[in-house]
Parts: C-alpha cells; sequence; structure tokens
C-alpha cells in the first residue's frame, strides 16, 4: 500500500505529525492508524478466500480477464503500435531497415566490407561574400 513512499516522506509525515498532534499523542495515532490498516488488510485477504471458495474454478476464469487488462494498462502507445499494427516489428521506430545479418540479399563486392565513399574536404570561401543592397 504505501510501496511509493521513501524514506524522506516517512520524515516529514513524522514532523508533520509531531507538528499537529504533539508528542503526546503521536504514539497512539501511529498505533490506530497500522491497527487499521492491519484489519483492513485481513478484511480484503478475506473476502478473497471467501469468493475463491464460493466460486470455485471460475476464480480463475474471472482473473483471466483482469490480468489481460493489466497487460494493456503497462502498455505504451508505441508498444501498442508495434504488436497490434506493425507485428512485433518496430524498425519503424529504431530506423534499422535493413539489418545485414537477416538480410538475403547477396554482396555485390563478393563479400568484402563495402567501402564509405569519400566526398572531397570542403575549402572555405576566400572572402565572406557582402551584400550591400542587403544591409
Amino acid at each position: 500500500m504505501f510501496a511509493n513512499i521513501g524514506w524522506g516522506e516517512m520524515l516529514v509525515l513524522v514532523i508533520a505529525g509531531l507538528v499537529i498532534l504533539g508528542p503526546e499523542r503521536l504514539p497512539g495515532a501511529i498505533r490506530w492508524t497500522s491497527s487499521t490498516l492491519r484489519q483492513m488488510r485481513d478484511y480484503i485477504s478475506g473476502a478473497t478466500s471467501q469468493l475463491r471458495d464460493d466460486l470455485g474454478p471460475e476464480f480463475d476464469d474471472l482473473r483471466e480477464p483482469l490480468s489481460q487488462l493489466n497487460k494493456l494498462r503497462g502498455m505504451t502507445p508505441r508498444a501498442a503500435l508495434t504488436k497490434h499494427l506493425l507485428d512485433g516489428d518496430d524498425s519503424i521506430f529504431t530506423g534499422k531497415f535493413d539489418d545485414p545479418a537477416t538480410s538475403t540479399e547477396k554482396p555485390v563486392n563478393g563479400g568484402g566490407p563495402t567501402p564509405a565513399p569519400q566526398a572531397p574536404p570542403e575549402t572555405p570561401p576566400a572572402k565572406t561574400p557582402y551584400d550591400s543592397d542587403a544591409t
């Protein structure tokens, strides 16, 4: 229940409790809160076990659609597109359209690595162009 609360937040809650309730009533409030949470947890687990006993094997059939909904809830839009529209092929998002390891085409130059084309180095212009009419 409090899985997302860290130690820093707990410290702030304790300090706020000290300020609001005072040091005399704070231990009693903590005891009451913990016993209430424990009692609620027992009620929930009892209700779950009673449903499991009453429904029997149908309980698992009831849980299956809920687990599928949880899978969909955790799915991002990108994962949903990839799974349902693109059949798991995410190359459109990653930019890896032609993977040489999975390519079925034969290499043109006999199987060796293809050399990268060499571009001539750019030389800066000798004088920066200046347009007197534009300024």
